[in-house]
């Protein structure tokens, strides 16, 4: 390439030469390469060049994947089983889907700068209620199986682990079953229990089932009430706009896929599932949930609720594994319900409940339904479905002697007519609808956010005025350790809006999804060839997901040798939560292996606890680099120890862009591993999702990796069999752009940027831990409890008035509490390392005027921090510094660049103890 700007690398990371050059003179090193071998073991380092495609431009990589993608045959899908066709409406595609201002911001720890999307994720929460007749629902989960295994879990805790029992009412989606038993049998958990009785923990409602029907479950329910059970729906939400809201019917919990609700099908993925609550089981819930609470002045403001349930805080005890949600796609999903609005919903449902009221009826079905049409046709199946297919329609084969038809929002009257045909008959003008129940009444959905926004002006403006609440990537650097917030180029992201893309149904015939696979094969190469394992599965659809699928590999391998007793799993005192919850979901005995002071796994310790279970150790869980964002220099010799006890060793690939083309993981003597394609590999975080957790394995490993239905395998982890596929093009493109020398030159570069603010901040906050030569990895611990000594002045504070300063905080109070873990990874350019260094060392500058008593403990820019415009324009100011301190910290002024926070700190204790987690009716509407 004789174009220098035509390299993708270049605009990929931020730091130019002469920026490069500065900092290198800043840490006292003549080169890249010489940091590199201060920071990274040489007994670790790869000593080739990674085996991939020499990078292309961002034109030629669009072009190659466009031409694998217009191999995939995308045709009208009447397929069903949880995934349909929709309508996206235009202005959500463009101005939320598109738009990095929703794509490219992180999971909302911090809630003042995150309202927009948390008032959207309330707004899901209210649909979800309303459309549930159940008083508290989350923030989403990763799938509707995923959401129906976590429903299992909420009743087995209900009943304290002693009932193992769950009951089938009448027959779930294969991926779905498929993902529930996967989950249960580490648990002892019985999916299909005979009877209901004393050991019932939960009984299962399909509503509808698989085949499209509603069964009469009503004295099921009964018994289930009688026996102490909980009673799980699973339900269609479209139709749940028509039909008696499944708290009415007797449901506890609630759980479904929202994907119908204008998100793509994507070939699987990724779409936000919801789950719903009785009050009674809400401390019980998985994942995210939003609350409503007040800011510092009384206004309301939104922020994560109960968050001592979750893995962070719980670890092995927590409620579930999973640390995220599908934030981006729930988002998408209540703007089409904002967008239709209650009637709107209605009419899409009547009509798609129409067009399969007709085709029943023409083929004398009786049976209640909503939207499929499951018919008989012994030995015809296949041909039919090959008639339809040369029709440009898919329809569902079923055991080979039946035919699934499953209508959808982009059905027509035209293809009603020629599926009729298809079955040998024709569809009347009009047909009763045979929804079970009675209709659902009109007054719900009366909140007026579902009124308000019917003109495309007025959506259009109400998603920047969220956007513009909020402090994303597109606005500023996210600092965030371990969590790896780089750029999400433009690119990388064109393809996911392709129709090639987003319109394929997972389960299309293989010959329709010739590109698809043709990209999974490349990419599980690629990803191979990177980390140093032999195979790499795709499935898991979230990091946590990767961590369970890891360890669920190597239960089975123990299992398959005949070592059931090996259950101990090690972890490291230091660990991100996930690692015990997803080890105690694995049906795992989690023991603590301590760190020394420099935040190194006590390697005495380990070999005293892997003696100790020799007989039963099945794994360790260890990050590397650490949790501590240091090379720790044993780690060939640490999993010798495992190996040498009958254990394997698991690697959490969090800090993974420490790595890349300097080391991988498979060589170190890890066994397994997952990848965060939405960190090291440039999927955007979504504002708390999707995010995207694939694993890779040795050969050993290989055979007890997730399958799925679809393939004809089993113990799927993710419903789709490729997870979350339809964001997969990122990390290829991303990939395929880079190159080796490329991802090579981005690690060197994030290694470069971490030990750069490092030094530029140890004068003013002690860097906690680095490695033998003093140097750190991707990211370092910057200990901010020597302004709290000395001026009181908590790690909050300084997390919050990092705000006023533009920036969101780092990582706060992990993995040491009172300090923040700084990852400035290798986009960033060295204007903004610098100005995020400044702001830091500003607030100690604050900090130190506190010590001295020129401002009070009470009463300083840091103690009130943030600030919001309607303080700092207020009439009256009654604070000890003045309004230009408070809200231009860095003394510029320049409103035009200032990000406002649209509320100061918010109240979190007291929004647990009144926990609001959905707007309420509005009588006047539904009247």
């Amino acid at each position: 390439m004789t174009d220098k700007q035509a390299i993708f690398a270049d605009r990929h990371i931020g730091p130019g030469p002469a920026d490069v050059r500065a900092m290198l003179a800043t840490l006292g090193v003549p080169s890249v390469e010489t940091l590199i071998s201060q920071a990274v073991p040489k007994s670790i380092r790869l000593d080739r060049a990674l085996d991939l495609p020499p990078a292309a431009s961002e034109a030629q990589a669009l072009a190659e994947l466009g031409e694998k993608m217009n191999r995939n045959v995308v045709l009208k899908s009447f397929i069903g089983a949880g995934y349909h066709g929709v309508h996206v409406p235009p202005v959500i595609q463009r101005n939320l889907f598109e738009n990095p201002a929703w794509y490219t911001a992180y999971t909302p720890y911090q809630s003042e700068i995150s309202q927009g999307r948390l008032e959207m994720l309330f707004n899901f929460q209210t649909l979800v209620s309303e459309l549930t007749g159940l008083p508290v629902a989350s923030a989403s989960l990763l799938d509707e199986a995923t959401a129906v295994a976590e429903a299992v879990g909420i009743a087995w805790r209900h009943h304290r682990s002693k009932r193992n029992d769950v009951v089938l009412a009448g027959d779930l989606h294969g991926q779905t079953l498929d993902v529930v038993r996967t989950r249960a049998e580490p648990l002892g958990i019985v999916i299909g229990a005979d009877e209901i009785g004393a050991e019932t923990a939960a009984v299962i409602v399909p509503w509808p089932d698989t085949y499209g029907i509603y069964g009469n479950h009503k004295d099921t329910i009964a018994k289930a009430r009688d026996a102490g059970a909980i009673v799980i729906f699973v339900a269609d939400p479209l139709a749940l706009t028509l039909t008696d809201a499944p708290a009415s019917l007797g449901a506890d919990i609630a759980v479904g896929s929202m994907q119908r609700y204008g998100v793509p099908m994507g070939y699987g993925g990724p779409h936000a599932a919801y789950c719903a609550v009785s009050d009674a089981l809400t401390r019980l819930m998985p994942g995210r949930l939003v609350g409503q609470s007040t800011d510092a002045h009384g206004r309301p403001g939104y922020r994560l609720a109960l968050q001592t349930r979750e893995q962070h805080i719980r670890r092995d005890k927590a409620t579930s594994n999973i640390c995220t949600a599908q934030a981006l796609l729930a988002n998408m999903a209540t703007a089409y319900a904002i967008w239709h609005g209650p009637e709107g919903l209605q009419a899409i449902a009547s009509r798609v409940n129409g067009l399969a009221a007709r085709l029943a009826s023409a083929l004398g079905i009786e049976a209640a339904l909503f939207d499929t049409v499951t018919v008989s046709v012994p030995g015809k199946a296949e041909a039919i479905a090959k008639k339809a297919d040369e029709a440009g329609l898919l329809l569902r084969v079923i055991d080979g002697d039946r035919v699934g038809v499953t209508f959808d929002e982009t059905s027509t009257e035209a293809d009603l007519e020629t599926i009729a045909g298809l079955l040998g008959t024709s569809a009347p003008a009009e047909a009763k609808s045979n929804l079970p129940g009675k209709a659902r009444a009109a007054g719900f959905l009366t909140q007026p956010m579902f009124h308000e926004h019917r003109s495309e002006t007025e959506m259009m403006r109400l998603l920047r005025r969220l956007a513009d609440k909020d402090l994303a990537l597109d606005r500023a650097m996210i600092p965030l350790g371990s969590c790896t917030m780089k750029l999400n180029a433009a690119a990388e992201m064109m393809p996911v809006s392709w129709p090639t893309v987003g319109n394929l149904h997972p389960f299309a015939p293989a010959a329709h999804s010739a590109g698809y696979r043709a990209m999974t094969d490349e990419l599980e190469a690629w990803l191979a060839e990177i980390t140093g394992f032999d195979a790499v599965s795709l499935q898991p659809n979230a990091g946590s997901q990767g961590e369970y699928a890891g360890l669920l590999a190597i239960r089975r391998y123990h299992l398959e040798r005949g070592d059931a007793d090996r259950t101990v799993c090690l972890i490291p005192s230091s660990a991100h939560g996930t690692n015990p919850a997803s080890a105690a979901m694995a049906g795992m005995d989690v023991v603590v292996v301590k760190c020394t002071d420099d935040g190194d796994i006590d390697v005495d310790d380990l070999k005293a606890r892997a003696t100790q279970y020799a007989d039963r150790l099945a794994a360790l869980m260890i990050t590397y680099p650490s949790t501590h964002g240091v090379f720790e220099e044993g780690v060939r010799d640490i999993c010798a120890v495992v190996h040498e006890h009958g254990g394997q060793v698991y690697l959490d690939g969090a800090n993974l862009n420490a790595l890349v083309g300097l080391a991988r993981p498979g060589d170190l003597g890890a066994d397994v591993c997952h990848m965060n394609l939405h960190k090291t590999f440039c999927i955007p975080h979504g504002g708390g999702g999707p995010g995207v957790g694939p694993i890779g394995v040795k050969a050993h490993l290989a055979p007890f990796v997730p399958g799925h239905v679809d393939l004809g395998s089993a113990h799927a982890v993710a419903a789709a069999p490729f997870g979350s596929a339809s964001i997969l093009p990122i990390t290829w493109m991303y990939i395929r752009m880079m190159g080796a020398s490329g991802l090579k030159r981005a690690t060197e570069t994030a290694i470069l940027s971490a030990n750069y603010v490092a030094e530029k901040l140890k004068a003013h906050y002690p860097v906690l831990y680095a490695g033998r030569n003093g140097r750190v990895a991707h990211e370092c611990i910057l200990d901010t409890r020597v302004l709290k000594d000395s001026a009181g002045v908590t790690v909050e504070d300084i997390a919050k008035r990092l705000i006023d300063y533009g920036f969101h905080a780092p990582t706060m109070s992990w993995p040491v509490a009172g300090t923040l873990m700084v990852e400035p990874t290798e986009s960033e350019p060295k204007k903004e390392l610098d100005r995020f260094c400044e702001a830091m060392m500003g607030i100690a500058l604050e900090a130190e005027r506190v010590a001295k008593g020129e401002w009070p403990k009470d009463d300083n820019p840091l103690v009130n921090a943030p600030h919001t415009a309607n303080e700092a324009m207020a009439d009256e100011w009654k604070h000890a510094y003045p309004r230009s301190v408070a809200a231009f910290p860095f003394g510029d002024a320049d409103f035009t660049a200032k990000y406002w926070p649209p509320v100061s700190r918010i109240d979190n204790v007291g929004g647990d103890r009144n926990l609001v987690c959905a707007c309420p009716p509005v009588e006047a509407l539904a009247s």
